[in-house]
């Protein structure tokens, strides 16, 4: 079927633009904007993802105020014959645009019935950058074969969780988003299931997974690393990225280290240290001091309250629901992948970032025996 994005001269494939490779259904595009008042009095998460496979468009918007309550709308929609224009998408009231490619991107939730309404407009400061390639096989099928980018930049707009108006103030806020495709592991489509009658996937005795992404009014520090139980590590990338237009290369980083420290209810930073050692020879260490913690699990990544991103809903579905963060045990659903907003301190700079995490099982470098 043709669509508007089939006017491209960009086709990779002797199909039309509404096909992928391959059936898998765990196959997702998904775009992610996300970022924090660095006072920590609200931050916010929305993005959209599609899934070809599954005729699914999905979208949420996800809102935390004093680091207590997350507001959230979550809304899905048959894919079908519903295309809108070459460079935006819709969901219900999301909307989102490309504004001007790989530097300008625009989110925006309109009226609706469930309390929270937002207009996020993205300018790049630094240059959009690619993930490592990520693909992996267990068992005799593709666990994770997946494309990202990251981009941090400004945000200007405005945020309205019932009735109360937030405006965005560019000169205190943090924000990236990116834009990832493929067959996923984890969180969003990954964590849909494969099929029934299969052998089930290894589990791993313990994984630390640990991503930085700290930004400074000169430079942007970007790692990721995923570690075995003993520290082993089997997937790495980092880069050393400056602001567009100040005339430098980016430097790759070669290596990190940590010693975090973890609060007692949830496996998820509370302080400590990042040391990285970049190509050009610099070993720095970056203190992250947290300012507030998010949950993509409640907004879809995870199945929580009868609901996960990919799922069919319907031709046209949304829901609104309010959580309470200091409920743990409500949390623990959907407590696989953690955010959390830091300050950062390196050589006397202050910046601030995300720390992202996946921590589970046995790890001996931490003393944790198990799941």
């Amino acid at each position: 079927m043709l669509t508007p994005q089939d006017e491209l001269l960009a086709h990779q494939l002797p199909t039309t633009f509404d096909h992928v490779q391959q059936s898998d259904l765990r196959w997702t595009e998904r775009v992610v904007m996300y970022g924090f008042d660095t006072t920590g009095e609200i931050s916010v998460m929305t993005g959209m993802a599609r899934y070809p496979n599954r005729n699914v468009l999905d979208a949420y918007a996800m809102v935390t105020v004093g680091n207590k309550t997350a507001h959230v709308v979550r809304l899905s929609r048959e894919i079908g014959d519903r295309y809108d224009g070459i460079a935006d998408w819709t969901v219900g009231p999301f909307t989102y645009e490309i504004i001007e490619p790989l530097r300008k991107v625009r989110a925006t939730l309109g009226d609706n019935e469930h309390g929270v309404r937002l207009q996020l407009d993205f300018d790049g400061q630094f240059p959009a950058y690619e993930q490592e390639p990520a693909f992996f096989r267990t068992r005799g099928r593709v666990r994770e074969d997946a494309r990202r980018y990251y981009q941090n930049g400004r945000v200007a707009g405005w945020i309205e969780v019932e009735g109360t108006r937030y405006e965005i103030d560019p000169e205190t806020w943090w924000f990236g988003r990116d834009h990832s495709w493929g067959t996923r592991h984890g969180g969003g489509g990954g964590s849909l299931g494969e099929g029934e009658g299969l052998q089930p996937g290894e589990i791993p005795d313990g994984v630390l997974y640990y991503m930085g992404i700290f930004q400074f009014d000169d430079e942007l520090v970007h790692f990721a690393q995923r570690e075995t139980a003993d520290g082993q590590r089997w997937h790495f990338e980092g880069t050393v990225l400056p602001p567009l237009g100040a005339g430098r290369q980016p430097v790759p980083i070669v290596t990190t280290d940590h010693a975090l420290r973890f609060r007692t209810d949830f496996r998820i930073v509370s302080g400590g240290s990042f040391t990285v050692h970049s190509a050009d020879g610099r070993e720095r260490e970056f203190t992250i001091t947290p300012v507030s913690d998010f949950w993509p699990g409640i907004a879809g990544y995870d199945f929580y309250r009868g609901y996960a991103s990919g799922l069919w809903r319907g031709e046209n579905w949304s829901e609104g629901l309010t959580v309470d963060l200091t409920d743990t045990a409500d949390l623990r659903q959907a407590s696989m992948l953690s955010e959390t907003f830091c300050r950062v301190e390196t050589e006397g700079k202050v910046g601030y970032g995300l720390v992202e995490m996946v921590f589970m099982g046995r790890n001996a470098r931490y003393g944790y025996a198990g799941y």
